[in-house]
């Protein structure tokens, strides 16, 4: 429910958000099941719901306001002028009070604002930039513990970087996401024949130099076919067939790659270039055992050698297979089957038409972000919820940590 404290524009915004992502037409995927997508508005502040003595005791990084990878631009600017919908970087503890904000530039958005290590020593990173439908076009970044800018990274060959992903590897180099906007023949999906499409790209980077050591295009690699998205988003007129939105590393130094508009999650050979196996989507490679079903999923990396675990958002807003969750799935590549481990729902349901993420603590727990519904949680081993706040509005990536500035 709107809480009745909120501003009745806050409300009258939300309603047209889920108006415009009712109005994308897509094929359905599945057998239609009674669940409606998730209201993507929370509480006036940061919420906590449940907050269990055995959780973990660390900070929660997230990114307020309206993430420049919500699907609807126009929605997104409208609630960026609302309380709680501009845009910033956020460390707070677990009571929700704020350690540090950043706040970027006006017209510019920020998000993916977590920790990584860089050069053996722990930094906070973030991507930074403008919104363009459903992705971004902007720059990463990564700071030191003093809060200080030491390196900027992009792409290369004219490219910018996306909102999607900004990971950093144990070599110091960056996996990064970004969307070219190319001319195509669309007339396979329906769409024109001198139609604009935006190709995915991945890129491994190297932090220090910016040099472009591997380059990958979805165009090139993915038939257009396979796309599960062949319509426009509203107030966008080029087409969005693929729609990167995570890179990760394999056991062998691979790219993961997740592609939320064919519902794939594709493993990249990262010397030739050629597709070493595809879960899920159409043409899976591996076999699906029972229960391992997702669709329009983000985030996926895998948790140990063998188990991939990804954000199943399960929806796309007119298209709902059932709740979100979490997925772990064993993955026999010998066998060539894909086996589910676990798979974590909230208590409440909730429906994430997009974004979302999961992380791996270390005392065995994992916090889920819910995307653009403006939910964190972390869950036990068991499934048990040991902690939960409610945002105003959702965050594209939730992370739990240590964290202590320099002096």
């Amino acid at each position: 429910m709107i809480s009745s404290g909120l501003p009745s524009i806050r409300a009258a915004v939300l309603l047209a958000a889920v108006s415009a992502l009712a109005a994308v037409s897509l094929p359905a995927t599945g057998s239609a099941v009674p669940y409606l997508p998730t209201l993507p508005i929370g509480s006036p502040s940061y919420t906590v719901n449940v907050n269990r003595p055995d959780g973990a005791a660390r900070y929660i990084f997230y990114t307020a306001g309206v993430s420049a990878a919500a699907l609807i631009p126009a929605v997104g600017a409208a609630l960026s002028g609302l309380p709680g919908g501009a845009p910033a970087n956020v460390i707070a503890d677990r009571s929700g009070r704020e350690i540090w904000r950043y706040t970027p530039p006006a017209g510019q958005g920020v998000a993916n604002f977590r920790t990584q290590t860089y050069r053996g020593k722990p930094v906070l990173t973030w991507w930074q930039g403008g919104t363009v439908g459903g992705h971004g076009s902007g720059v990463d970044y990564v700071a030191d513990d003093h809060y200080q800018i030491i390196a900027t990274v992009t792409p290369g060959a004219g490219l910018s970087s996306d909102v999607h992903e900004f990971r950093l590897t144990p070599d110091n180099h960056a996996l990064i996401t970004s969307y070219q906007e190319v001319p195509a023949d669309l007339t396979a999906i329906g769409g024109p024949r001198n139609g604009m499409m935006f190709d995915c790209i991945a890129a491994v980077v190297d932090v220090a130099t910016n040099e472009v050591l591997f380059r990958w295009s979805a165009a090139q690699h993915i038939p257009l076919t396979d796309t599960q998205f062949p319509g426009l988003i509203p107030g966008n007129t080029s087409y969005d067939p693929y729609h990167m939105n995570s890179i990760a590393l394999d056991p062998s130094g691979n790219l993961v790659i997740s592609m939320r508009n064919t519902s794939a999650v594709y493993d990249i050979d990262t010397h030739t270039g050629a597709v070493n196996w595809q879960l899920g989507g159409k043409g899976s490679t591996l076999d699906l055992g029972p229960g391992v079903q997702f669709a329009f999923q983000h985030d996926a990396e895998f948790s140990d050698p063998a188990t991939l675990r990804l954000f199943n958002d399960n929806s796309s807003g007119p298209t709902t297979l059932g709740p979100s969750s979490v997925q772990w799935i064993h993955l026999d590549l010998e066998a060539r089957r894909a086996t589910l481990i676990r798979n974590q729902t909230h208590p409440d349901g909730l429906v994430t038409v997009a974004m979302g993420n999961a992380q791996d603590l270390p005392n065995g727990n994992t916090l889920v972000g819910w995307g653009v519904v403006p939910r964190i949680s972390e869950f036990s081993p068991t499934g048990e919820l040991v902690y939960d706040v409610t945002l105003p509005f959702g965050t594209y990536r939730a992370y739990s940590d240590s964290w202590t500035p320099a002096p």
